[in-house]
């Protein structure tokens, strides 16, 4: 899925992927991560997610990645914050307080941009990927992430078949796949969700699992 995809959805303001709402699993199980106050979490494929509002109220620094420069102006508008922006030789960076967002391309991180890096929420990163792409996408993030890193993964599962992507299907045997070799894989919850998704019901779907696993990075 090429880069244009994802800025075109931006542009012409087709952002159904985005949760008005902070997700219900990250306020769940996110104690299960038993964090310090000040922990730094990083959030790929950020957009403008509330989400992140709510960790950096729990007391994290929060770092987002976000290929839109809409979304990250959008993010800091929406929530009347005013960030202070300066740029590197890879990304722009918009930061407010402890909450910053960098712009630019998530292959282009490197293991020094997430050094001090304690967690990682993905509720949108994976899915938002075709098959080709998570491959790489996983090792990246594997070889970047600090040894301990803890990862609150939630994904969908479906007949790919009934419905085209994005979100795509993740099935819990690809996360086992695409992680086992780098980090731990403790499943937290799974649900049938499809009555309380109807917008899914209407494209299609006879079925769809989210999974909430919870990763850890092996420590060498």
């Amino acid at each position: 899925m090429e880069k244009m995809y994802w800025l075109d959805r931006w542009e012409c303001d087709d952002i159904s992927f985005h949760q008005t709402d902070v997700n219900l699993y990250l306020n769940k199980y996110w104690p299960e991560l038993k964090l310090a106050y000040g922990s730094k979490v990083f959030v790929p494929l950020c957009g403008k997610s509330r989400d992140m509002l709510w960790l950096n109220e729990k007391g994290h620094a929060v770092l987002g990645i976000e290929l839109s420069k809409l979304a990250v102006q959008a993010f800091f508008q929406e929530n009347n914050y005013t960030p202070h922006c300066e740029t590197n030789d890879k990304f722009e960076v918009f930061r407010f307080n402890d909450l910053s967002i960098l712009y630019g391309d998530f292959f282009d991180l490197n293991k020094n941009d997430l050094a001090t890096v304690i967690a990682v929420y993905d509720r949108a990163s994976i899915v938002a990927l075709p098959p080709e792409m998570r491959e790489r996408y996983a090792n990246h993030l594997m070889n970047i992430l600090p040894p301990g890193t803890q990862i609150l993964l939630i994904t969908f599962d479906y007949p790919q078949s009934e419905m085209a992507g994005p979100p795509f299907a993740v099935s819990p045997d690809e996360i086992k796949q695409l992680y086992q070799q780098h980090a731990d894989i403790h499943l937290l919850a799974q649900s049938d969700v499809l009555e309380q998704n109807p917008r899914f019901k209407e494209r299609g779907l006879s079925r769809i699992q989210e999974t909430v696993f919870l990763l850890t990075t092996h420590s060498s």
